[in-house]
C-alpha cells in the first residue's frame, strides 16, 4: 500500500452513444474483454466483474503473443448507476470515473492515482487511449445488432467441428459470403487470423477461445482492404471489437450448431440472408 498521497490525474473523452449503453459498456465483462487495452499489442482475455460497494473486479492483461501479462484488479468503493464508479486498487490508489449523460452522448471523467515509478506523461497517454479505445467501441454498439443462427447436423459435434475449420472444408461452406472466400492462420487460442475473398479484403481476427467441439470464439479486430490490415481509424470503426461466436451442442449423433455474430446495421439483411445458406452448405458437408 501507498503511504504518502498520490498525485491525481484526470482525462476524459466522450461516447457517442446514451448513458445505458455506455453503463454497459464499461462494467459488463464480456464488453470490458473487447476495449480494453491501450495498444494492439495487447489484450483483455478474462474479466470479473462484482459491482457494487465492497465487490472486487480483476481484469486480466496480456501482450497478445503470450510473453508478458498481470492482473488488475481492485475493490469498489462507490457505485451509482448511470453516474459515478470508485474504487481503489490493490497498491492503495484510488480512481474515480463520472458518467454525465446528455441525451444521445455521454461525457466520461476519469481521475485516477499516479504510479511513482512512470512518467505522469506516460500514464496520461495509456489511460488516454484505453479510453479512446472505449469510446470507438461504445459508440459502435447503437450501430451494431446480434443476430443468431441455428441448425441442426446429423453427425456428432467433433465432426462438425472438425469439417467447419478445415482449410478446403471452409472454403466451400463460405462460397456463399464469397465464391474465393478462405482464411489464412491458426484456429489455436490467441491466434491472429484472416478471413479473406479473392480481392484482399476481408476481416482481421483473434481466436479469443477454442474448445474443440463445444466452442469458437472470434474478437474481429479491424478489416483488410487490398491485402492491408486496419485496426483504428474510421475505417475499422464498424468491426473492430465485435465478436463472431459458434456453439456446438451434441446428443445421439447429431448436433445443433448455433452461430451468433455481431453485425452493423447496413449488412443485417445480408446475413440473414446467407447465413442460412452457408450453413446448409456445412450441413450436407458434414452429412455425405
Amino acid at each position: 500500500m501507498e503511504t504518502s498521497q498520490a498525485t491525481i490525474l484526470t482525462i476524459g473523452c466522450r461516447v457517442q452513444a446514451p448513458i445505458e449503453k455506455v453503463w454497459a459498456a464499461w462494467t459488463e465483462p464480456a464488453h470490458i474483454i473487447r476495449w480494453n487495452h491501450a495498444s494492439d499489442d495487447w489484450h483483455c482475455p478474462r474479466a470479473e466483474n462484482d459491482l457494487r460497494a465492497g465487490g472486487k473486479f480483476l481484469f486480466r492483461m496480456e501482450e497478445r503473443d503470450g510473453s508478458n501479462g498481470f492482473d488488475f484488479s481492485g475493490k469498489y468503493t462507490e457505485v451509482k448507476p448511470f453516474e459515478k464508479i470508485a474504487y481503489i486498487l490493490d497498491d492503495g490508489r484510488r480512481v474515480e470515473v463520472l458518467f454525465t449523460a446528455q441525451e444521445e452522448e455521454t461525457s466520461i471523467t476519469f481521475s485516477f492515482g499516479a504510479e511513482k515509478s512512470l512518467s505522469i506523461q506516460l500514464q496520461q497517454q495509456g489511460w488516454q487511449a484505453i479510453l479512446d479505445n472505449f469510446s470507438d467501441y461504445a459508440g459502435t454498439l447503437s450501430r451494431i445488432k446480434t443476430l443468431h443462427f441455428e441448425i441442426l447436423i446429423g453427425a456428432t459435434a467433433d465432426h462438425v467441428y472438425n469439417v467447419m475449420l478445415d482449410e478446403d472444408h471452409y472454403r466451400e461452406w463460405t462460397k456463399e459470403f464469397s465464391p474465393s472466400s478462405h482464411y489464412r492462420g491458426s484456429w489455436q487460442k490467441g491466434s491472429r487470423m484472416l478471413f479473406l475473398n479473392g480481392n484482399g479484403q476481408g476481416m482481421v481476427s483473434l481466436v479469443q477461445e477454442n474448445l474443440p467441439g463445444r466452442l469458437v470464439s472470434l474478437r474481429h479486430l479491424g478489416i483488410v482492404q487490398d491485402g492491408k490490415e486496419i485496426t483504428s481509424g474510421p475505417e475499422a470503426k464498424g468491426w473492430a471489437g465485435t465478436m463472431e461466436n459458434y456453439s456446438f451442442s451434441g446428443a445421439d449423433g447429431s448436433t445443433i450448431l448455433t452461430v451468433a455474430m455481431d453485425s452493423n446495421l447496413e449488412y443485417i439483411e445480408y446475413f440473414r440472408k446467407t447465413w442460412p445458406r452457408a450453413l446448409e452448405r456445412l450441413r450436407q458437408l458434414c452429412e455425405r
